[in-house]
C-alpha cells in the first residue's frame, strides 16, 4: 500500500513489551495505539502498576488505551478512531471478538509462544519446559475467534536447553518473537505469505499455571522434578514439605536448583527421603529409583540459598523427609 501502514497493538506481559520494542525500533510502520490490560495492585503496598507494555508506551509518547473489556462499545469506537490497518496482539490475556478481529483492513496477528498447534493456551513456556519437549518457538498467526486456532503464517525454531528455565526461555523467546514478527509483516501484506490452516488433530493446550501446581511429586523421576522446578521458575517456584524424625518438625521448602544424579547402591527408601546430608551436599531419593542432588532452596520469608549456606546450620539431616502433603504419617 503506498500509505503509511497503521498498526495497532494490543499487549500486556512483558512478552509483549519485547514485541512491541522491536515493532517500534526496527520496522517503518505507525503504531496508531496501544491496548493493554486495566493497571492492577501489585507488591507489598499493592499498588495500581502499569503493565509492562503501558510502560514502554508511555516512555515513547503512545496512545495507551485499557479498557476492562475490550469487546465494550466503547473499546470498538475507540479501535475505529484509530483507523488500523493491521492489528498486532502479543501476550494480551483477553479474547478477541470478531468485531475487534475484523476491524482492521489486513485483519489480527497474533505472536504466540509455541509451534502450533501445540501447546495453544495461557501458558506454552512452562508446559513446554514441563514436558521436557527438546524444542519450541513462535508462531505468527492470522487471528480468528478461536483460542490460538487461527492460520499459521510463520514459525520461528529453538532449542530447549535441559538446565533452562522459563524465565531463561521467556526471554529468548521474547526476541524471537520480535523479529519473526518484523520479517513477517512485510510478506502478509504483499500477499507472497499465505496463511495456512492448523492441523487442529494435532493441537495440545497449555493451561493456566496455578500456585498450587508447584507442589512436588516425589514419586516422580528425578527428570521430571527437575522439569517443573525449572518450567516454573520464576513463578510459582516448585515447593514441599520437609519433615524432620523423631521431632516431626515441618518446614515449606521452595527448589530453585537441583541435578539429576546416580542413586546410591543398595538403597533402600522412600520418594522424598533425604539419602545424603552432609556440610556440602543433599541428595534425595525421588521416583523411578533415581535421585537429585540440592544445589539451591528457599525457606518462607527468606532468600535464595545455596545448599553449603543452608548446611551450615545442619538444616536437613539423613532420614528426614521431603513429602507433598502438610501431614507427618506418610
Amino acid at each position: 500500500m503506498d500509505d503509511p501502514v497503521r498498526i495497532v497493538f494490543m499487549g500486556t506481559a512483558p512478552l509483549a513489551q519485547e514485541v512491541l520494542r522491536a515493532l517500534l525500533d526496527e520496522s517503518p510502520y505507525e503504531v496508531v495505539g496501544i491496548v493493554s490490560q486495566p493497571d492492577r495492585p501489585s507488591g507489598r503496598k499493592m499498588k495500581l502498576q502499569p503493565t509492562p507494555v503501558k510502560q514502554l508506551a508511555i516512555e515513547r509518547g503512545l496512545t495507551v488505551f485499557q479498557p476492562e473489556k475490550v469487546r465494550s462499545k466503547e473499546s470498538i469506537e475507540v479501535l475505529e478512531s484509530w483507523k488500523p490497518h493491521l492489528g498486532i496482539v502479543a501476550a494480551y490475556g483477553q479474547i478477541l471478538p470478531e468485531t475487534v478481529l475484523s476491524l482492521p483492513e489486513y485483519g489480527c496477528l497474533n505472536v504466540h509462544a509455541s509451534i502450533l498447534p501445540e501447546y495453544r493456551g495461557a501458558a506454552p513456556i512452562q508446559w513446554a519446559i514441563y514436558d521436557r519437549q527438546k524444542e519450541t518457538g513462535i508462531t505468527i498467526m492470522k487471528m480468528d475467534k478461536g483460542m490460538d486456532t487461527g492460520d499459521i503464517i510463520s514459525i520461528g525454531k529453538t532449542p530447549i536447553d535441559p538446565d533452562e528455565t522459563s524465565g531463561d526461555l521467556h526471554d529468548r523467546l521474547a526476541k524471537l518473537g520480535g523479529a519473526l514478527l518484523i520479517e513477517t509483516i512485510p510478506g502478509y501484506l504483499s500477499g507472497d505469505l499465505i496463511p495456512r490452516p492448523q492441523n487442529h488433530q494435532k493441537a495440545t493446550h497449555a493451561r493456566k499455571i496455578e500456585k498450587s501446581d508447584g507442589l512436588i511429586g516425589w514419586h516422580r523421576s528425578a527428570s521430571e522434578i527437575k522439569a517443573q522446578i525449572n518450567a516454573y521458575s520464576p513463578w510459582p517456584g516448585s515447593y514441599s514439605y520437609h519433615i524432620t524424625d523423631p521431632a516431626k518438625k515441618t518446614d515449606l521448602v521452595k527448589f530453585w536448583k537441583i541435578r539429576e544424579i546416580q542413586t546410591p547402591d543398595n538403597i533402600e527408601a522412600t520418594p522424598g527421603e533425604i539419602l545424603v546430608a552432609t556440610k556440602d551436599q543433599v541428595i534425595v531419593y525421588c521416583g523411578g529409583d533415581s535421585s537429585i542432588e540440592v544445589l539451591e532452596i528457599q525457606f518462607p520469608g527468606a532468600k535464595r540459598l545455596s545448599i553449603r549456606a543452608v548446611q551450615s546450620a545442619n538444616k536437613f539431616q539423613a532420614g528426614d523427609r521431603f513429602q507433598s502433603e502438610l501431614k507427618t504419617d506418610a
